[in-house]
């Protein structure tokens, strides 16, 4: 009996392409948390930050199509959470 050969597809391309897809989910979520919303009164130096960023993050997580591992997704979330308190940009809003 003849082995008879099969066509078999190799998957290089939708490897490198799920990397890619992995790598601007990270980014999307590290810049997505560290956006805040300081909120501070024009006479008074005390400023109420809100993290806006991080609760949009964590909707978009929790309610993404392809999920690839949804707890590095929120790891990232935190991160990008406190190194955007600290950093000097974001929405700044005095009354």
């Amino acid at each position: 009996m003849a082995k008879t050969k099969k066509n078999v597809a190799k998957r290089k391309d939708s490897a490198d392409n799920l990397d890619a897809v992995y790598l601007l989910k990270l980014l999307l979520y590290v810049l997505l948390g560290s956006l805040w919303v300081k909120i501070s009164h024009n006479s008074d130096t005390v400023s109420i930050p809100i993290p806006v960023g991080f609760i949009f993050g964590l909707l978009f997580a929790s309610h993404e199509h392809f999920r690839i591992d949804r707890k590095i997704e929120y790891a990232a979330l935190l991160v990008a959470m406190l190194i955007g308190y600290f950093a000097p940009y974001g929405l700044y809003i005095n009354f």
